[in-house]
């Protein structure tokens, strides 16, 4: 292959990424169900003014990614495929491939055994625990422009606490959750206008550590509510874990109260 075509090719591969991104970004986002038409293979070669080669590439990769599928004929064109599962986490955006579990349930989990790590490591953590618990906030501190990293960075920062408690069998539950969670991910994307979110979402778990530094009950159960709030998404909280557990709590008591 001579140098000019190898640039020619180099060029129509990055191209196509940037218009399967888009376009994979905008199916997930939207939410569209199964079947929903995208349009034809030309409608989209017009509106991303690219090369028919282009257009082509770009769909073969939404294929390999189970996203879309191409139907030939009159009625042909480009529709979705299943969606992968979604959370959205505050202004974080998470899908997930493979669970044999809605990953919302797997969340609201995860969440419940946080909460209860939280108020014992405000028994039992010590001086170095603090400090690992520590490096998992540096960690998230230093991920805040990287979705997927700064989702990492917060599951190890739970799990630094959920290892201070020394409860050997929940600490081995929640970290089969967690593993299961960061296997499956297969995307994670900020919503528009994440930055303010983010800052808060980093201090809220500042907080958090400051309150089982200093064995403060009270300043844990603020943060533990403030936490709870930045995890739900003002857009569609109903894909938010908390707002599920929530709910479920609110019938609980409602139920009680009958």
């Amino acid at each position: 292959m001579s140098k000019d075509s190898e640039t020619k090719s180099r060029a129509t591969s990055s191209r196509a990424e940037d218009v399967a991104a888009e376009l994979e970004m905008e199916i997930l986002r939207a939410g569209l169900p199964a079947g929903s038409r995208l349009g034809l293979r030309t409608d989209l070669i017009s509106r991303f003014e690219v090369s028919p080669g282009v257009m082509n590439e770009a769909l073969r990769l939404l294929r390999d990614r189970e996203l879309i599928n191409v139907k030939p004929g009159p009625s042909g064109g480009v529709f979705t495929a299943d969606q992968p599962p979604g959370v959205r986490l505050g202004a974080l955006d998470l899908w997930f491939q493979g669970l044999t579990i809605p990953p919302l349930e797997i969340f609201e989990s995860r969440t419940l055994l946080e909460e209860m790590f939280n108020n014992l490591a405000l028994q039992k953590s010590t001086p170095d625990d603090h400090d690992e618990i520590e490096r998992g906030l540096q960690m998230l501190t230093a991920s805040a422009n990287d979705p997927r990293r700064f989702f990492e960075a917060n599951v190890e920062f739970h799990r630094a606490i959920a290892r201070s408690t020394g409860v050997t069998v929940l600490i081995g539950i929640y970290d089969s959750l967690v593993t299961v969670l960061l296997g499956a991910l297969v995307r994670a994307a900020w919503a528009s206008g994440y930055e303010e979110t983010v800052d808060h979402n980093v201090r809220v778990h500042g907080q958090i550590l400051e309150a089982i530094r200093n064995k403060d009950r009270k300043r844990l159960e603020i943060a533990t509510r403030l936490h709870r709030v930045d995890m739900i998404s003002l857009a569609q909280p109903e894909k938010s874990p908390v707002t599920r557990i929530g709910s479920r709590s609110a019938a609980k008591d409602d139920s009680a109260a009958g």
